[in-house]
């Protein structure tokens, strides 16, 4: 079982930055590829970053791209993902995502590759 925390969430002025934490427990958890979804009220939730389970390779949803940055430390088992210029756009419900070992695949953004779902950090960004 691989159970997931995310953190770092708040409320920051538009242009400013966070940096979001997903931290990962379970004897596979270096292994597993991670993806960042965000969710707004009223809307689905979206794709907005991935990265493969050896660090190797990222994925980026094009509102994101130039902007953040998904990176892991298999040391701690814990992803992150760094926001800047944040646009009030960016406002939603941030949740991280693992799916299964080793996956080899290039189906990141799809959320059903996903096993396992943290509860989530709320990202606020105001005008």
């Amino acid at each position: 079982q691989v159970q997931l925390v995310e953190s770092g969430g708040g409320l920051v002025q538009a242009g400013g930055s966070l940096r979001l934490s997903c931290a990962a427990s379970g004897r596979t958890s270096s292994w597993l590829p991670v993806g960042w979804f965000r969710q707004a009220p009223g809307k689905e939730r979206d794709f907005v970053a991935a990265i493969k389970w050896n660090g190797g390779t990222t994925y980026y949803a094009d509102s994101v791209k130039g902007r953040f940055t998904i990176s892991r430390d298999n040391a701690k088992n814990t992803v992150y993902l760094q926001m800047n210029s944040l646009e009030p756009e960016d406002t939603a419900v941030y949740y991280c995502a693992a799916g299964p070992p080793l996956y080899s695949g290039d189906n990141y953004p799809a959320a059903s590759l996903y096993n396992y779902w943290g509860q989530g950090t709320q990202v606020t960004v105001s005008s």
